[in-house]
């Protein structure tokens, strides 16, 4: 991992399975919005919230509970110069038992602060890491973004854009 890579970890008393199986359930905390398939290695989807972000991703390495890794093949941004700033990217969720607890960390290799998303993106994630993957980690539910329904202030602003 790189210094300029965005990351952010959770911990939760759940086992390292249920946070995988959280994980692979896209659609209970980052999207309803979801197209394809989101759980087993060489499996695409395909993310969009409305006309702002657009997303194709193919799951490139899936270690069951211990890592998943994302590849952004396709990105359109409509805020930024660079529509295409995540393609190539690797969105990584590892997860480890650390003192009795099952720690998830997020590594957006890729993901840095020369990026004109960076700001907007790291916020998002944060917010989708820390607030909706773990809820859905630990009750089952979580918060995904749905059509008209941004998760975030910066989601709200460009929305309304």
């Amino acid at each position: 991992m790189s210094a300029t890579d965005f990351t952010t970890t959770i911990k939760t008393d759940q086992s390292p399975k249920e946070a995988f199986d959280a994980v692979t359930n896209v659609r209970g905390w980052w999207s309803e919005e979801i197209e394809g398939n989101t759980a087993q290695l060489n499996d695409v989807f395909d993310y969009h919230y409305e006309d702002i972000h657009r997303c194709k991703i193919k799951l490139v390495e899936v270690i069951p509970n211990q890592k998943i890794v994302w590849l952004v093949e396709e990105n359109y941004f409509k805020f930024t110069k660079d529509e295409t700033e995540w393609t190539g990217t690797k969105p990584t969720f590892e997860i480890t038992e650390k003192e009795g607890k099952t720690e998830l960390q997020f590594t957006h290799f890729g993901l840095n602060p020369a990026y004109e998303c960076f700001e907007i993106c790291r916020d998002a994630w944060t917010n989708y890491i820390q607030n909706s993957l773990k809820k859905l980690i630990i009750t089952g539910k979580g918060e995904p973004n749905a059509t008209g329904k941004p998760q975030t202030e910066n989601e709200k602003k460009l929305s309304e854009k």
